[in-house]
């Protein structure tokens, strides 16, 4: 089973994957700090927001395998500087989530392309649709 750390804005879904791809119910809950929970390290939205914090998304990928750089289908921000990406030395993977309440934008991936992904996801947590294919690129059973 792969590690990963999820980064994305305030809102955009990162608490909600967590809480699918660890077999819990959905329970909106505002992530204050850096949660590491089995295999996900999820990350406070404030810590993309503002650049003073990179470090500290930096230092946590440290022990991640794959960084997830996720934005909601219908955001329209672009939160990710280009070449964010190239922070990290390891695979940089994109989630697009919230799937379920607009069809994906060709700008959204775009955006997430430039920030250095190398493979999109497109998920929704409340559907549950797409979640199988990140499942399987993170090796998770069940």
């Amino acid at each position: 089973m792969k590690k990963i750390i999820l980064i994305g804005k305030s809102g955009n879904g990162k608490t909600s994957l967590s809480q699918r791809l660890n077999q819990q119910d959905l329970i909106y809950k505002k992530t204050q700090a850096m949660e590491f929970q089995k295999f996900i390290l999820d990350t406070p939205g404030e810590y993309i927001e503002n650049r003073r914090f990179y470090n500290a998304l930096i230092t946590g990928s440290v022990d991640c395998d794959v960084i997830g750089l996720l934005q909601a289908a219908n955001e329209s921000d672009h939160i990710f500087p280009p070449g964010f990406g190239n922070l990290f030395n390891k695979p940089i993977i994109g989630i697009i989530t919230k799937t379920d309440l607009v069809a994906t934008s060709v700008e959204v991936e775009q955006h997430l392309q430039q920030a250095g992904v190398e493979r999109i996801f497109k998920v929704s947590a409340l559907t549950e649709e797409g979640l199988k294919e990140l499942k399987d690129y993170l090796e998770i059973k069940g």
